[in-house]
């Protein structure tokens, strides 16, 4: 809860204002914990779970399904991710609605320039005060693009938390558990800093602010508690287990390093704020560098 809300609270901060190059260095530190955790946790679990000798030579043994479900789970998250920015644009399109109070000393100037949209008044610019921060005259085309990307990156991370936490809770050794707790404060704090920051460019309502915090917040310590409410029966080696938690991880992994790498690094990095200033985007893949690398290093206990 700290980690989702530090974003949100701390936006009255101008450092920390997402203008500012500071809040570029943390997003870029937090997507690399985001980049880490897929790759150097929940991969490995799937592909550990997968090839576990409990579950039958055919077909588990003989087909790498890890990496098939990831692969499929990174693809489905393309669709997603695409056919949600066509539908919120055919949407905010027929609804037709120009926010003449848009100028611009906004952000936006007659013609569009400078956000690669269209060029008359009524197509592609449609402005209104659900679209638009008139604060930081973000283009109607970005704010949705920032909505879509906090919407799938919330619902990789809520997957791979109720699993996280369902091994945590249904754990017996606590040699095991103290460790695991440590692991996964960090990694939840700034997994939840990635996805605060993509929260707080997206522009909700504090409604929907607030419902995403409480679902992030919330599906660990479920997992927890589910596990602990099922350890009796609940067993990490049965096939049926195996088998789920496998494929859920693989479906994870597959989310996380699609999100990691194309919504967050890739749309930083090779957007116009880093592009334009060659020092800020050292800085900011030192920040990646450390954000993954701090992430792998907890891979060692959890």
């Amino acid at each position: 809860m700290i980690g989702v809300c530090l974003p949100l609270i701390t936006r009255s901060v101008p450092a920390l204002h997402p203008d500012r190059a500071l809040f570029a260095i943390v997003k870029a530190f937090s997507s690399g914990v985001i980049l880490a955790t897929g790759y150097m946790h929940v991969l490995p679990d799937s592909f550990d779970n997968l090839s576990s000798p409990c579950l039958a030579e055919k077909p588990w043994h003989t087909f790498p399904f890890t990496g098939f479900v990831a692969m499929l789970s990174a693809v489905a998250t393309l669709m997603v991710d695409s056919l949600a920015m066509s539908f919120y644009r055919r949407v905010s399109g027929s609804a037709g609605v120009v926010d003449h109070e848009m100028t611009p000393a906004h952000g936006v100037d007659e013609h569009g320039h400078g956000h690669g949209h269209g060029h008359a008044h009524g197509h592609g610019l449609a402005m209104s005060a659900v679209e638009v921060a008139g604060k930081d005259g973000v283009a109607a085309d970005v704010l949705r693009r920032y909505r879509v990307i906090a919407q799938v990156l919330e619902l990789g991370i809520v997957v791979h938390s109720v699993v996280i936490g369902l091994s945590m809770g249904a754990s017996m050794n606590p040699c095991t558990i103290r460790p695991l707790v440590a692991a996964l404060c960090f990694h939840q704090l700034f997994e939840g800093m990635g996805l605060g920051g993509c929260i707080l460019q997206a522009e909700y309502r504090t409604k929907m602010k607030a419902i995403l915090v409480f679902f992030f917040s919330t599906t660990t310590p479920f997992g927890i508690a589910l596990g602990l409410g099922l350890s009796k029966v609940y067993s990490d080696n049965s096939p049926t287990a195996l088998i789920v938690v496998g494929l859920l991880n693989a479906s994870s992994a597959g989310l996380l390093n699609y999100m990691a790498l194309v919504d967050l690094l890739a749309a930083d990095f090779m957007g116009p704020k880093l592009q334009s200033n060659v020092k800020l985007q050292l800085w900011a893949y030192i920040a990646v560098l450390l954000g993954a690398g701090g992430m792998s290093l907890m891979a060692k206990w959890a």
